[in-house]
């Protein structure tokens, strides 16, 4: 026998060897069958995290692009008019907020004028109403479960309502330097006093527990007026401007801007006597964002913009006035 034909051999049972090793030997199969599950266990969880992640942007977004949220703290909105909607050009605007199957509920100011009403959205027309002490000037007005909170100007009177007949049914004290604006989340109320604080009061006591300065680029942003908490942030109506603020109500953080003159610009135009851009309510089921002002003819449901164009303008002189001081008459 040749030294080839010997190698050969050997190669032939080295070969044979082997393959009837793999064949007959009973780990083999089970690694690999292991190896190809996890595989498929590690690309299921992959796949299934992927598809959470999607679905919770998506919802998020969707709640966002409603009433064009997505927050930044250098982006400014203007707004579409989506309907326009009568309003009591009688009634000085101090409270706003939706109570449901095309109603809101109204908080109005002015000594002798003030009260709380139930209008009806598509019409105008007050509904029902509780007119207030002529010593008292309402200000701002939130819905909690079946209570409606109320404050008052230039004291630290609040009173409640029931709110399906407006009777009073109630009163606090609120412990902030004024009555201004009010709103909820559901789980604490949110305060202004016309400065540039925003309050957490304790929907059980009804004691101020926390605060914030409210500040856009570390600069405070005074004169703080009607409140509406929208999709987790506070908007407020600055006294005075044709601004809303977007703010934070964890730190007081302004998170963008709503810039809205051609509303009172159009009316002025129209002849009409107006004062101030006034009142915000958000209709959290249809996400629907209303607006008006005191002294208004009309109402306006809106979507936020984002102005793509270079802002013609210094943010903070046109939405941050220096603070007002107002002392009792």
């Amino acid at each position: 026998m040749t030294t080839k034909s010997l190698r050969k051999k050997a190669l032939r049972r080295s070969s044979n060897s082997n393959s009837t090793g793999l064949q007959n030997s009973p780990t083999a199969p089970s690694v690999t069958s292991f190896n190809w599950n996890c595989r498929m266990f590690t690309l299921l969880i992959s796949a299934l995290l992927s598809v959470c992640v999607l679905v919770i942007y998506s919802v998020s977004s969707n709640m966002g692009s409603a009433v064009g949220l997505e927050p930044n703290i250098d982006r400014i909105y203007g707004i579409k008019v989506v309907n326009e909607f009568p309003h009591d050009p009688d009634a000085f605007t101090q409270g706003l907020l939706y109570g449901g199957n095309d109603t809101l509920l109204e908080s109005t100011g002015l000594y002798g004028h003030s009260s709380v009403r139930k209008v009806a959205l598509r019409t105008g027309k007050v509904e029902a109403i509780e007119e207030m002490p002529s010593s008292y000037f309402g200000e701002g007005l939130t819905l909690l479960g079946d209570r409606l909170f109320q404050l008052t100007w230039l004291t630290e009177d609040g009173f409640i309502y029931d709110r399906y007949n407006l009777k009073k049914t109630g009163t606090f004290t609120h412990q902030m330097q004024d009555g201004w604006g009010l709103a909820t989340d559901g789980k604490v109320l949110f305060g202004s006093d016309g400065t540039s604080t925003l309050y957490k009061i304790d929907v059980k006591t009804l004691k101020v527990f926390e605060k914030h300065t409210v500040k856009y680029k570390g600069d405070e942003v005074h004169n703080l007026n009607e409140l509406e908490y929208v999709s987790g942030e506070v908007w407020a109506n600055v006294w005075q401007t044709d601004c809303i603020a977007r703010i934070s109500g964890k730190d007081g953080v302004v998170l963008g801007w709503i810039y809205l003159p051609k509303l009172s610009k159009g009316l002025l135009a129209s002849g009409n006597r107006i004062d101030v851009l006034n009142g915000i309510a958000w209709d959290q089921e249809q996400n629907r964002i209303f607006v008006t002002g005191k002294l208004w003819p009309k109402l306006y449901e809106i979507k936020l913009q984002l102005m793509k164009k270079p802002f013609n303008g210094d943010i903070r002189k046109m939405c941050m006035p220096p603070p007002v001081n107002f002392k009792t008459p």
